[in-house]
């Protein structure tokens, strides 16, 4: 890697973990009894929301422009289309996970599935915003050869 990409890796990263700082401190001035065991479904949804913009952002502003032939509006829609059905599918396969793993299945599935979302945001998310919805280049990249 240039130096310059690790520059930018280390930036990006850095903002992520701000964001992360600033959802737990910053809702409690503008939220009375905040705090993030408290309230920790509101946090959970808050810190998914805030790391979700900053990757997007991150992506949209950090990566370099893709070729003409590809940068069709209905190419854009689709590959939108396709990484919003992969996330959705990355937080159930989560939540089936945390389920395995001994959370209560019944009695706290909102709390399971925001969990979920959050792992699938710091996961999932950043693949797909670096990798796309193309499937050969996440078995590429995750396979053992790759």
């Amino acid at each position: 890697m240039k130096e310059a990409e690790i520059r930018r890796l280390l930036a990006a990263n850095l903002l992520g973990v701000l964001s992360i700082i600033l959802t737990a401190v910053v809702p409690a001035f503008f939220w009375d009894g905040f705090t993030v065991l408290g309230t920790h479904l509101a946090w959970l949804c808050i810190c998914s929301v805030c790391v979700s913009t900053l990757n997007v952002i991150l992506h949209l502003v950090l990566k370099p422009n893709l070729s003409p032939k590809r940068s069709s509006f209905a190419h854009k829609i689709s590959r939108f289309l396709k990484c919003c059905i992969y996330f959705f599918m990355s937080c159930i396969l989560f939540h089936a996970i945390i389920v395995l793993y001994g959370a209560p299945l019944i009695e706290s599935v909102t709390e399971t599935f925001l969990f979920a979302v959050l792992l699938s945001t710091f996961t999932t998310l950043q693949c797909l915003c670096i990798l796309g919805p193309n499937v050969q280049a996440w078995i590429r990249v995750f396979s053992k050869n790759g």
